[in-house]
């Protein structure tokens, strides 16, 4: 046993997500700890909602028994920055916002965190893809952290039948840090008597994950590898990733012959530059997969959909989940899957009369209700008639149109031609998010791409324009701002290739 000059305390700091059941891994950790005989305190302080704020759990102890001439640790209630030496956080967000409030310092904190994702409120609501970048976080934790154990919590604990925070004990157990072992989590475990097999099951599993991981582990994402034959087909192996994930897309969304179609159409670009070439791969994917009524359907009756959400309730394998979605068709939803002539009437009419934003009729659909269910397995089953229909005759021909600026721009210079190529970030979602979107599209298109274009000349500044008008919808997809980027016309500077 250590004598008391050899001990320091051990300064514990947890950050969850409220509803994960962070207190039960404090609650476990303090039970053992006093099952040793070693002082401890713990403190939590709730977080706000919307993912604004994780709610913490503070533990100071000393990994030593006392005699009754020892001086009593004097604990602090809260952490202080530069002074943690374990960190462990169910959500890889949470974890580098820790990181950047100086809670873990790469002299002294021992890092454990899932490297699954919640999405925060800000990643959400982009316009864009939002979300942090995965690699970046990567990069911050493992550069911020003394050691650490990063791997995916959330998935270990759905292979052991566990809840996340029987994982996390379990890598905690492995760092060998605060003089408790695994034999004593699994005693505080059976002390509080719930769960016991599975939450000792998912003890183990963290355990032997932690043993033999000190990285990050990279999420995988299990596509259907289709034959090379299909992907390759001459393109460089830099974009061949996006590619693979286009064709399972397309495939998925409307059949193999639609795959093909999108590498015909890629094809023309295959010794474009690789920024290029990479571009129009991921946009081309993304607008020949337009969300449609039928798209949603397909997204609302998947099997991994009802198991997120079970997973993100908390409910367990003997409750009862009810599942009711809301939808709010309109005209131009309607118009949609339409035969093109009635399609295109409905849409005329629907401009004529104001409607196509005006109107609508609400539906709730209890999706894990037999009948409920079967609504949507019919719409998600009616692909075969999408390419009859009249906003699939609407999206190919801008589809086209589009590629075809693409590689007018690119005969005059290679980075407007990108920006032109990205300016499709702009077109996403359904309903009136598309339409906001694709209005935007068209009047950066008609009020500077076109005109450059038909003048065959390009001004120094144009990629830059392009890109802060893109910029400028994405944060205002009103287009109020617009305008002042395009006050005046393109300057006398031509770029010469």
């Amino acid at each position: 046993m250590n004598t008391q000059s050899e001990a320091k305390l051990v300064k514990i700091l947890i950050c969850a997500m409220g509803g994960e059941g962070g207190g039960v891994l404090m609650n476990w950790i303090v039970k053992a700890a006093w099952a040793k005989g070693y002082p401890i305190q713990a403190t939590s302080v709730p977080g706000v909602a919307q993912r604004t704020g994780a709610t913490t759990y503070y533990i100071e102890m000393l990994p030593q028994i006392l005699t009754p001439v020892s001086p009593k640790p004097i604990f602090a209630l809260i952490p202080t920055a530069g002074e943690v030496d374990l960190l462990i956080a169910t959500e890889a967000a949470e974890a580098a916002r820790a990181a950047g409030n100086g809670l873990i310092t790469p002299d002294r904190t021992h890092l454990i965190a899932s490297t699954s994702r919640v999405y925060l409120m800000p990643e959400k609501m982009a316009m864009t893809d939002g979300r942090l970048d995965n690699e970046r976080l990567r990069i911050i934790l493992d550069k911020s952290a003394h050691k650490s154990v990063l791997f995916d919590a959330n998935q270990a604990a759905r292979e052991s039948g566990a809840i996340v925070n029987a994982v996390m004990l379990g890598a905690v157990a492995a760092t060998d840090l605060i003089g408790v072992e695994l034999e004593d989590f699994i005693e505080a475990i059976k002390e509080e008597g719930k769960a016991v097999d599975s939450n000792i099951a998912g003890l183990e599993k963290g355990y032997a994950i932690a043993k033999g991981t000190h990285q990050i582990q990279k999420d995988a994402v299990n596509f259907k590898m289709l034959p090379q034959s299909l992907s390759k087909r001459g393109f460089p192996e830099s974009v061949q990733p996006i590619l693979q994930h286009a064709i399972n897309r397309l495939t998925d969304y409307q059949n193999k012959a639609y795959a093909e179609t999108y590498l015909s159409r890629l094809g023309q670009f295959k010794d474009s530059d690789d920024e290029l070439l990479n571009i129009v791969a991921r946009q081309l994917a993304l607008r020949m997969s337009y969300e449609d009524i039928i798209r949603v359907a397909q997204s609302k009756i998947r099997a991994d959909r009802f198991d997120r959400i079970r997973d993100e309730s908390k409910a367990s394998p003997d409750d009862l989940l009810t599942v009711t979605d809301f939808f709010k068709p309109g005209i131009a939803e309607i118009s949609d899957i339409l035969p093109t002539s009635i399609g295109n009437r409905l849409m005329a009419w629907g401009e004529k009369h104001d409607k196509i934003e005006n109107f609508g009729f609400g539906m709730a659909v209890q999706t894990t209700s037999v009948f409920g269910f079967l609504k949507l397995w019919f719409l998600a089953k009616l692909k075969w008639w999408r390419p009859k229909s009249y906003r699939w005759k609407v999206e190919q021909a801008n589809i086209d149109d589009w590629l075809g600026m693409v590689v007018s721009a690119s005969l005059l210079h290679n980075k407007f031609a990108a920006e032109v190529a990205d300016l499709a970030r702009l077109i996403k979602g359904y309903g009136s998010t598309h339409r906001r979107g694709m209005r935007n599209f068209l009047y950066i298109i008609d009020k500077y791409v076109r005109p450059i274009l038909e003048a065959g000349s390009i001004p120094n500044d144009a990629a830059d324009k392009l890109r802060l008008a893109r910029n400028a919808a994405n944060k205002d997809p009103d287009g109020s701002d617009l305008d002042k980027i395009f006050v005046s016309n393109y300057p006398e500077e031509i770029i010469v290739e």
